[in-house]
């Protein structure tokens, strides 16, 4: 079944902790778990995108979750402008140079269908006020984080370019040339026109409210996300989701284009837990299990989406990497569905870019 057809009971059972425990057999789910406060230490982090102004990684919230305040770039989108942040690339050269994290898996969204990119403009040598062009947004029924980069040089007199159908028609009158390249860039955006990301006033719950602490600083060019984490050792941001429907329910942005992502091998697998042991994972549970650890070569911050459920949620343990989970789920104590219990196999995408690795802190005592 699509997820654009899942009804409004079962999408907020797929985004609830307590609608998907119900599914689930019940009550039965182990919330008397305690956790450790115990904090890693924020010596032991290391930063993978140079665009990490500041990070704490537990802070004062009910959530036990941490921060992260980012740089925020400008950029123009059909002649309005839009905010974002620059955490991916899929070269290494170009990730080296820019700060970013390298993630080869991303050029799989070249071979994507329908298309799993848009465009991004670059200008070395622009106009005064020139800023990197966008060529779609949220809101926009190609929307995607993922842009290829173009860099754009002037054959005569400068000008302002503010949007993609600009620069293409300056391409065409021959006052331009524009050299593709086969860069794939991870870019959330923050701001756009007409919306931004939420802010969580409450910070009790780790979707509630939305991803950000404050809204997006345009003076100073800085925005504060919500930091989270799952095994092993990644700390990550939530923006966007190809699941459309479940994305306000998720308090981020639906970007319809990155459907395509988990046929084209641009994703990397990502098991979130739908009972069992409280805690901080995104449905209320223990963090969730990467299959492969933020920066490493089999990772990627495109989320092919899983969830884990106990048969027994009473004896749920402690589960910390994809060969603990998968012994699980071979002996039959844990049942794995694509996506979410009620999307009945059908698997979405989330963009969670990880900006800070940091051995994890939360056990079971």
């Amino acid at each position: 079944m699509p997820v654009a057809t899942l009804s409004r009971r079962q999408l907020l059972v797929a985004t609830a902790a307590t609608a998907v425990t119900a599914a689930c057999g019940g009550g039965s789910s182990n919330q008397g778990a305690v956790t450790s406060p115990v904090a890693t230490a924020k010596s032991a982090a290391t930063k993978l995108v140079g665009d990490v102004i500041d990070f704490e990684l537990k802070g004062p919230f009910k959530w036990n979750g941490g921060s992260l305040k980012m740089k925020l770039h400008a950029a123009f989108v059909g002649g309005q402008k839009a905010y974002f942040v620059r955490t991916d690339a899929s070269d290494p050269q170009f990730a080296k140079k820019e700060g970013l994290v390298y993630v080869p898996l991303l050029n799989g969204a070249l071979a994507a269908k329908p298309a799993g990119t848009g465009q991004i403009y670059l200008f070395a040598d622009g106009a005064s006020g020139q800023l990197p062009v966008l060529s779609t947004a949220p809101g926009a029924p190609d929307f995607v984080s993922l842009y290829v980069v173009n860099n754009v040089n002037f054959a005569g007199p400068k000008e302002v370019l503010d949007s993609a159908e600009k620069v293409r028609a300056a391409a065409s009158a021959g006052r331009v040339t524009i050299e593709s390249t086969k860069i794939v860039v991870n870019y959330p955006i923050v701001k756009w026109p007409g919306g931004e990301l939420p802010v969580d006033t409450k910070v009790e719950k780790p979707l509630e409210g939305g991803p950000l602490l404050a809204k997006p600083d345009t003076e100073k060019l800085e925005v504060t996300f919500k930091l989270h984490q799952c095994f092993p050792e990644s700390r990550y941001i939530v923006t966007d989701t190809s699941a459309v429907p479940m994305a306000p329910m998720m308090n981020i942005v639906g970007s319809p284009a990155t459907a395509g992502l988990i046929a084209a091998g641009a994703t990397s697998k990502i098991t979130v837990f739908g009972n069992g042991l409280a805690g901080p994972g995104a449905m209320g549970f223990q963090p969730a299990i990467f299959q492969a650890k933020a920066g490493e070569a089999t990772w990627s911050p495109m989320w092919d989406h899983w969830t884990a459920v106990w048969k027994d949620p009473s004896k749920a343990v402690l589960l910390r990497t994809q060969a603990e989970l998968d012994a699980k789920a071979a002996a039959g104590d844990i049942v794995l569905h694509h996506g979410t219990p009620d999307t009945n196999g059908q698997g979405f995408v989330v963009n969670c870019p990880s900006p800070i690795v940091a051995p994890n802190d939360f056990v079971v005592r």
